[in-house]
Order: structure tokens, then sequence, then C-alpha cells
């Protein structure tokens, strides 16, 4: 189903660029050159005696670089969270059937889930990665310890904006040093509430749901200046990545991070284009679609962090309506993590049970089936997924000793599975469109020409160019 609107192109002014400066500004062209730089200066860090421990003017530069982009982007999660679930709540009394779609949207993101975590599951019997473990990883243990007591309990608020302050000794004269940090299930429980309670109200809660939304587009536009600078923070993670861990302790875990991305890999080119396939859909303009998504999700490394870019890309380039993306998309960054939560537990656990020795019977197979399912918004749309590993091991009885075999490698494991998750977050929405007739396949089948997105609108322009490589003009 298609409306004028949707379907309406704005022509484009040819162009005029050069092929090299065409090259060097694409968004694309600079991650990947990002990427290799960092491993250099990583590699001629770890020459000049930088370590984990040793600490020189280029790791600090390298550190600093890197854990300020963290910041700034964490920075933006707490109030595009919020705002985007009243939000996506909110546009639900747009939408005609609203109970089924969400229903459908749900059910989607758990057979999705199913299908990862059991490939996880079959991946980590027949590799076996902890049998070919290194023998000097470390065994720390997590900071971190998920159970589904910690799991329920931290689903209440401590205020109305799920924010802490801790104190703990500084690392040098032992002063006490004040953070503030934030619990994302939290501020998703109060955003529900507050979106399920504006609905409620009724005509009387519209300015606040007008002024929430005109919110949440200035913070979209926010985080893509902060999407911008993306090459500059990839720099300095991956370097201060490679110096920090170094090659013995990645190369000791090859056979697991092996593992978790052949799993990646099988949901994102086997899996999601049977799907894509089986509800009519083009597996090619899948792909061509959903990279600039897919793209920024394995540098940012986190779905929320790239849930701007994921709604748009489900709505110009896959044709979902904006009333039902603005739901659905949102809902996918905080709770659906074929990556992180399924995948990447399942391999995890097993390899953590074949480290230690510890035999796994049929039902505890089961059960890691359930926590992937079930457990999902543990994870939360932030990087990492250390909290969802716990929970996993926590309820097999798993030794917890074993998420500190994996930390060294786990950034380099993070950026497939929030790339996997981003794919998933749009497929879905588009998938469950089709499948109910709202979903415009004239966009969907729109030639690419090579552009992040099928169309362009003037308040759209600030949207970075990722493609590397343009196609020929009506390229299907």
């Amino acid at each position: 189903m298609s409306t004028p609107a949707q379907t309406a192109r704005r022509p484009k002014a040819p162009d005029t660029r050069g092929p090299v400066r065409k090259l060097l500004t694409s968004f694309g062209f600079q991650i990947l050159a990002a990427l290799v730089l960092g491993i250099v200066a990583g590699l001629i860090g770890r020459q000049l005696g930088a370590t984990a421990d040793t600490h020189t003017v280029l790791s600090d530069t390298l550190d600093k670089i890197g854990g300020s982009y963290v910041t700034i982007l964490r920075a933006a999660v707490v109030p595009l969270v919020f705002t985007a679930i009243v939000a996506s709540i909110s546009n639900l009394r747009r939408v005609q059937n609203a109970a089924r779609l969400a229903g459908q949207t749900i059910l989607w993101f758990a057979i999705t889930a199913f299908i990862a975590v059991s490939i996880g599951i079959v991946l980590g019997i027949t590799i076996q990665p902890g049998a070919h473990a290194g023998a000097g990883l470390e065994k720390a243990t997590p900071h971190t310890v998920g159970t589904w007591w910690n799991f329920l309990l931290g689903l209440i608020p401590q205020n109305f904006l799920g924010i802490g302050v801790t104190t703990s000794p500084g690392d040098t004269d032992g002063t006490l040093v004040s953070s503030v940090n934030f619990n994302i299930l939290q501020i998703i429980v109060i955003a529900a509430v507050v979106g399920i309670a504006a609905l409620k109200a009724g005509r009387k809660a519209e300015p606040f749901l007008v002024f929430t939304e005109s919110l949440l587009k200035v913070i979209q536009r926010v985080l893509w200046w902060i999407i911008r600078i993306a090459p500059l923070g990839t720099f300095g993670l991956i370097g201060s990545a490679v110096i920090n861990y170094g090659w013995d302790k990645l190369t000791s875990l090859a056979w697991f991070a092996g593992a978790v991305y052949i799993g990646l890999a099988l949901v994102m080119f086997v899996v999601y284009p049977i799907l894509a396939k089986s509800n009519g859909l083009s597996i090619k303009q899948f792909f061509t679609g959903v990279w600039p998504a897919v793209q920024l999700g394995f540098v940012s490394r986190s779905s929320i962090g790239t849930l701007p870019l994921t709604q748009r890309v489900a709505e110009r380039n896959f044709g979902v309506p904006s009333s039902y993306a603005s739901f659905a998309v949102p809902l996918g960054a905080t709770t659906k993590m074929d990556g992180c939560a399924a995948i990447y537990p399942a391999i995890a656990a097993i390899f953590v049970a074949q480290f230690f020795g510890v035999p796994l019977t049929f039902m505890q197979y089961v059960l890691i089936v359930v926590v992937s399912v079930v457990g999902s918004a543990a994870t939360a749309g932030t990087t990492g997924a250390i909290v969802m590993l716990t929970l996993t091991l926590s309820t097999l009885g798993l030794p917890l000793e074993g998420v500190g075999l994996l930390i060294a490698i786990d950034p380099i494991l993070d950026m497939g599975r929030t790339a996997l998750n981003v794919a998933g977050q749009a497929l879905i929405p588009a998938i469950v469109a089709k499948r109910e007739g709202i979903l415009d396949l004239d966009l969907y089948n729109a030639p690419r020409n090579g552009l992040p997105f099928a169309e362009d609108s003037d308040e759209e322009t600030d949207a970075p160019d990722t493609s590397a490589k343009a196609e020929p003009v009506g390229a299907r």
C-alpha cells in the first residue's frame, strides 16, 4: 500500500564531486579508514611498549579519543530512549489495528530470537570453542552479575529518570570520585508508563505528546552530529583495544570469536534473506537498504545510538509507515537483540561449560533458549552484552568467572553483534508491515543508486553519506 506522499520523489541535483573527493567524503570510506588506522596506531603503541598496565602518550591519547566518543554517545541515550519510547507508544493512536501490529511485532521478535539462539547452540556444540581456548586466559570475576531477581528488581525505578550516583576511590591518590550512571531498564519502564498514561489522558495530553515528538526530533539531530564524528571515535576505540588486549589474548580466543561470527553471518546472510524472500521482499533491496544502519551499528556498538538511522532506514528504504515504524523500531532497539541476547550468550555459555569441564543437560540447553527469548530486555540496547551473559550463566549454574575469560575480545564481538541487531530491528517491521498490507512496496523496491536512502527531503539532508560505492542508475 502506498500513498502519493510516500512515493513522491524530489529531483536530485547532479553530483559534481570528483571521484576522489566523493570517496574521501563517503562515510563508509571514513569508517573503513578509521578501522585500519586504529589497528596501525595500536600496533605502533604496542611496539613502543604500551600495554594495559603501561601507559604512553599514544595509548593515553587513543584511550581519551575513544572514551570521549563513548561518553558523548552515552549522554544522548537517556533523553533519546525516554522520548523515543513515549513517542512510539503515543504514535499507536494513529495506527489502525495497533494492538494487532504490536502483537505481531513481538511475535516475530521472539521467532527470530528462537532461530538465532538455536543456531548458537548448534555452533557451540559443533565447534566446541571452549576446548580450543588458551590455557593462560585470565579468570576475572565480573563487576555486574545478571540474575532473574536482579533483573526484576532493576525494573523498579529508583527515581523519575532512573539516574543514580556512585562514589568510588580514585585511581591514584584514593580521593573519592563521584560518577553519574543510569539504569536503562528503569528508563524504559518510566517512559512506557508515561506513554500509556498520555494515551489514556486523551486530548488533554496532546500538547505534551507534540512537545515530546518535537524534542525527539531535536535529540535525533544532535545524535546525527555525534554520528558524523564516529570515524574519530572508531580510530580511538580500535587503537586502544589493540594496545590493551594485544594479539596473544585475541588469538587465544580465536575459536570462540570465529564461532560467534559464523553464527552472526548465518543469521544475517541466510536467516534474514529467507525471511525476507518468504514474505515477498527482495533480498537485494533488503541488504542495500539496511546497509547504512548495519554499518553504523558495527562501529557504534549501540542499538540505541543507531536508533534514528535504523528508523530512517525502515521508513525511507523499506517503506514502513512512519506511524508504525516509530513504535516498532524503538521497541526493537531496546528488546530485539539476535546478536547480543541470542547467538552470543548461547555460544558463550557453552564455551564456559566446556572450558570448566561442566557437562550441560538437555534441560540446560532449553533454559538457554528461554533466557534468550525472554530476557532480551536485559541488554537494553546499550553497548555490550555482559549482563545478558551473566544472566544466562547464573540461570544455568555455570561459573561466573567465565565472563572474565571473554572480556578481552568483547568489543570486537560487540561490533558484529550490534550490526546484526540493527539489521533485524529494521527487517521485522518491514515483514510485519508487508503481511498486514501497509508496506509501501514502491519505496521498498525503489532504486538506491548508491545513496544511503531512496529519497531525500529538505529536513533530512544531515544524514551522512554511508555509501562507499555507487550502483548504476536503475539498479534493483
